[in-house]
């Protein structure tokens, strides 16, 4: 049988990229480091399996990011795994990393009561001082979604539950860093029977404007064509 105890093994974490889009800005939520190392530095949320309560990694990303926002992502998605001997000081590390999408309304007040909990524009995390390696691991993340959101209706996840098609419009501009035709993204919504109308409509500049929901039970549609923009 083989002794595993002289085998040397490295550090498992699993990290998430929590997306959001406010203030007409992509965000992602940043913890700031309070030990060593990297103590004082931006990080993603995360941390260490434990396994006494996670039934896999899916559970401690939620686990994790249900410490810092009081909410578990109704999407999460498995990235990829980073791993090297120089991510970490202490030693070889790997990290399984997530994205997730979550509207800002939905956990706006729990963040705000984490000290040390931030939204960060990702246009402004060149010029911070990020730990490890989780710069590179946003910027990855930020062109997953960015891919996705030219085939699906992805960025749906960033708004609450009842929404217009303005602000699905302002969400999907901000990913993708480029105006977007309005009846483009109509006939996506169409096509793709993921919404409901509401009987609700919001004054908007004078007007009311429809709103829309996700159906109960709706799955994500892959479209063929990319989104016109």
């Amino acid at each position: 049988m083989l002794n595993t105890d002289s085998i040397e093994k490295p550090l498992f974490t699993v990290d998430s990229v929590l997306f959001t889009v406010h203030e007409d800005a992509l965000k992602v939520l940043m913890v700031k480091r309070a030990e060593a190392p990297f103590i004082g530095e931006w990080a993603l949320p995360g941390g260490f399996i434990d396994i006494a309560q996670d039934r896999d990694t899916d559970a401690t990303a939620r686990r994790k990011l249900m410490a810092k926002t009081g909410f578990s992502p109704n999407y999460l998605e498995q990235l990829q795994v980073f791993s090297g001997p120089s991510r970490d000081p202490r030693g070889y590390s790997v990290t399984l990393a997530y994205f997730a999408l979550v509207a800002h309304q939905a956990v706006a007040s729990q963040i705000a009561s984490v000290e040390t909990a931030c939204w960060l524009e990702v246009a402004d995390l060149d010029s911070l001082n990020i730990a490890f390696d989780h710069k590179d691991i946003i910027e990855l993340a930020r062109q997953r979604l960015k891919q996705k959101t030219l085939y699906s209706l992805l960025p749906v996840y960033c708004l609450p539950a009842s929404f217009t098609i303005a602000q699905l419009m302002t969400v999907i501009e901000q990913i993708l860093e480029k105006p977007l035709q309005r009846k483009s993204l109509m006939r996506r919504i169409e096509a793709s029977e993921m919404f409901e109308v509401s009987a609700e409509k919001i004054s908007s500049g004078g007007r009311f404007a429809q709103v829309y929901r996700l159906k109960s039970g709706a799955n994500i549609v892959n479209f063929e064509r990319n989104l016109s923009v």
